[in-house]
């Protein structure tokens, strides 16, 4: 039996894609993360298994441990490794395993790297745009139940505030 994946690769969606561009343009990259990974979980519902990787290479805090956040595995990449490379490795393994699977980027080699079989690739922007075209419909599924779920306000203070010492590379 195979499953469903979903890979997403976070601050490229970030960078690339409104309202979450917005966000990190305003200083609010922790808002840009949370924001991302809610529409992920309320997007996959019960169809995939989602992870949101965010590229942690150049911070030396950042272990690669995954952590589940509203029913989706959020990764901050290792020290020393691209999410890119966490990406393509989890695309090979579920693709070994026989799952379809779906990797969200815009980077050209990551998309190359994961091509074919059951992998399909979709860029950023298209996956933006779907998650605003069926928001209504997806939104339904978000784990909360509403709209204005904020991760800040799933996820224990004390992990939170790990988190995002790591992500501001502070030990």
């Amino acid at each position: 039996m195979t499953g469903k994946v979903l890979l997403v690769d976070g601050y490229n969606v970030i960078r690339l894609t409104p309202p979450y561009r917005d966000l990190a343009d305003d200083d609010e990259m922790d808002a840009a993360r949370a924001a991302l990974v809610a529409d992920v979980a309320a997007y996959a519902a019960d169809e995939f298994d989602a992870t949101v990787v965010f590229d942690g290479g150049n911070n030396p805090l950042s272990t690669g441990e995954p952590h589940e956040m509203l029913g989706v595995t959020v990764i901050f990449s290792a020290w020393g490794v691209e999410a890119d490379a966490v990406i393509e490795n989890r695309a090979s393994a579920a693709k070994a395993r026989g799952d379809d699977v779906v990797v969200v980027t815009s980077d050209a080699q990551t998309q190359w790297a994961v091509m074919g079989g059951s992998v399909t690739r979709r860029s950023s922007g298209e996956f933006a745009a779907e998650l605003r075209a069926n928001e209504a419909e997806w939104r339904e599924h978000a784990p909360s139940g509403s709209a204005r779920l904020r991760i800040e306000d799933a996820i224990d203070p004390a992990v939170r505030t790990t988190l995002d010492r790591w992500a501001r590379g502070l030990r």
